[in-house]
């Protein structure tokens, strides 16, 4: 609320203060399905030393003369093929999860949501929040798993608006909460949902992440650890609930000659369609919505290769999204993180 000084000139203009915020963000699209936009994002992206770890001065000369001259046709031509009424599927159902969560804490918080790489910026949504009067923001990376080039990259982010900004709020982020009980038990619910709703049961369940070059393991980036942790609290809940279902864990999205995270999502899907399974099921734990990765990589691509493999039945499950599981989840997480902050956070975080 706003609170009006008797001391302070007539003159002095009027600055608002006492509200909290909440940013959520997540990793970024282009504005448009083609070459032009697609270009503009990968730019940004790709420029990012966080997400490429080679020297400016070898990897800039790669990247503006082959990957922007080359790529954006291709990646244009798979975003046209998820592309909804709304835009991209990513900053879509970012925007319903920060309109969702404003709806759960009502007048307590101010509610934006931001994009990494693209709109909306970190830094303006920052700047909105703080013209509405935030003097205390919680930024939320929508990262389960930690990694260099997410949940870090978004700090770097923050922290170019900090060295920028004259009038600081005071700041939280989101851990990461990829080991989280709501986080799992959200999953395990959602999941077991989708699939029990399939007219196939399942012999396998792929837990698909995004994958990282092995290199960033090597070091020091708890990103595999915190994935396989993920899959192996998952592994133990679906034991229970689904006794039989086999569960691997896997890696998409390679890029590049360097060596990845194994195993590959894609040679699985082959390899497991060769050796005679029939019913493939396939989620993204590491997404927390749907986007290229999961609507074209892997319910498109990922279904074409295991069906012409000789698969019989494959099904590409959705995120969490901003669906009753997750979005409780999300509320259960921030509460949390503003204890202390807003009133009655305390108790909603530890139920």
């Amino acid at each position: 609320m706003d609170t009006p000084n008797p001391h302070t000139p007539a003159d002095h203009p009027a600055i608002r203060s006492g509200r909290i915020g909440v940013l959520l963000v997540n990793l970024g699209t282009p504005d448009a399905p083609t070459p032009s936009a697609v270009k503009r994002y990968l730019a940004e992206f790709l420029s990012d030393r966080r997400v490429v770890e080679i020297p400016p001065i070898a990897w800039q000369p790669i990247l503006r003369g082959i990957i922007l001259n080359t790529r954006p046709k291709k990646s244009a031509h798979a975003y046209a093929q998820v592309w909804g009424p709304d835009g991209s599927p990513l900053a879509a159902i970012t925007a319903a999860q920060a309109r969702a969560l404003q709806d759960r804490l009502g007048n307590g918080a101010i509610v934006r949501h931001a994009m990494r790489y693209g709109s909306p910026s970190i830094a303006g949504e920052m700047d909105g929040l703080a013209e509405a009067g935030c003097d205390r923001v919680l930024v939320a990376p929508l990262y389960p798993q930690y990694s260099g080039a997410t949940t870090a990259s978004v700090l770097d982010a923050l922290a170019d608006w900090i060295k920028a900004t004259r009038r600081l709020p005071a700041l939280r982020t989101l851990p990461p909460y990829h080991d989280d009980p709501g986080y799992i038990a959200a999953l395990h619910a959602d999941l077991s949902n989708q699939m029990d709703a399939l007219d196939f049961r399942p012999q396998i369940l792929l837990l698909s992440y995004h994958g990282m070059p092995e290199r960033t393991l090597h070091l020091g980036d708890p990103y595999h650890c915190h994935c396989r942790k993920t899959s192996r609290l998952l592994e133990e809940a679906f034991a229970a609930s689904h006794p039989g279902l086999r569960i691997e864990t896997t890696f998409q999205s390679r890029f590049g000659r360097a060596k990845w995270l194994e195993p590959a999502t894609d040679a699985v899907l082959l390899e497991e369609a060769r050796k005679g399974t029939h019913g493939v099921a396939v989620a993204a734990p590491g997404f927390s919505a749907d986007c290229l990765e999961t609507l074209e990589e892997l319910a498109i691509r990922g279904r074409d290769d295991f069906l012409a493999a000789g698969g019989a039945h494959f099904a590409a499950l959705s995120c969490l999204n901003a669906g009753g599981q997750g979005m409780d989840m999300i509320e259960s997480l921030v509460r949390r993180e503003l204890s202390g902050w807003l009133p009655g956070a305390e108790s909603a975080g530890n139920s």
